[in-house]
């Protein structure tokens, strides 16, 4: 880890911004960035620092919340689906599909009969995804039970944050640890070769942003995008029509 984390992470930002401008401009592939977590854990600190470094015209933002009457008479993944960015774009989900095995199962929404069977449906529907040009990365932002509760204090008592607080807040609180055995089945079985989870702590937003950046960058450089050449003509009449 590096001494100045904030600056090593702001040296990134030109870098990931360039990839996406020649992901962008490729157009035979996508990014899709997961990010899931407990309340307060930081996902929408995440995604404005993720996205920041991208021109927004290539990124796209998709927050999943409690399923509408619509959603729920479509199945699960009916409305992630349709979030899914199109080739050339960099798409970030705050929060996702694994919402279907972790609020479905921790406040018993469905039972285990239903929502067991999802860890291979979700495999298979990610598999599906990236043999169609969707890389994907998953982040699970790791929070202490500590730290929340400063977060969930600190929203209680600022004017312009207190907006945030939910009921819900509280009531996930209580079911702590049958959320970290959900989280412990999502990782286990949810995590492979084609959508990997890294599991970043979070209490630190700095050192959070640092590690999520390092490995979205890894990830686009593996992918390598490239600008497509131009038109060797139309190059020739530009510098020919132009030069007069």
């Amino acid at each position: 880890m590096p001494a100045d984390i904030k600056g090593a992470t702001e040296d990134m930002r030109s870098k990931l911004g360039d990839l996406q401008a020649a992901l962008y401009a490729e157009g035979k592939r996508a990014l899709l960035i997961v990010l899931q977590g407990r309340d307060a854990s930081g996902k929408d600190g995440t995604v404005s620092h993720v996205c920041s470094a991208f021109n927004e015209s290539g990124c796209t933002v998709s927050s999943f919340k409690q399923p509408d009457a619509v959603e729920l008479a479509h199945d699960y993944l009916w409305r992630v689906h349709a979030k899914v960015p199109p080739r050339g774009m960099v798409g970030v989900f705050n929060r996702s599909q694994y919402e279907d095995v972790l609020a479905v199962r921790v406040h018993r929404l469905q039972p285990r009969a239903v929502w067991v069977k999802r860890y291979a449906q979700i495999n298979a529907f990610e598999q599906m995804l990236t043999e169609n040009g969707v890389v994907i990365v998953k982040f699970f932002l790791h929070i202490s039970k500590a730290e929340q509760r400063q977060r969930l204090l600190a929203r209680a008592r600022d004017p312009k944050k207190n907006w945030k607080i939910s009921a819900s807040d509280l009531a996930d609180r209580a079911v702590w640890h049958d959320y970290t055995a959900a989280y412990q089945d999502v990782l286990t079985r949810c995590s492979t070769p084609w959508a990997p989870w890294y599991v970043v702590p979070a209490d630190d937003k700095a050192v959070r942003n640092y590690l999520v950046s390092g490995v979205v960058l890894a990830v686009l450089r593996r992918m390598a995008p490239q600008f497509p050449r131009g038109n060797a003509r139309l190059l020739a009449r530009y510098r020919r029509e132009l030069a007069t």
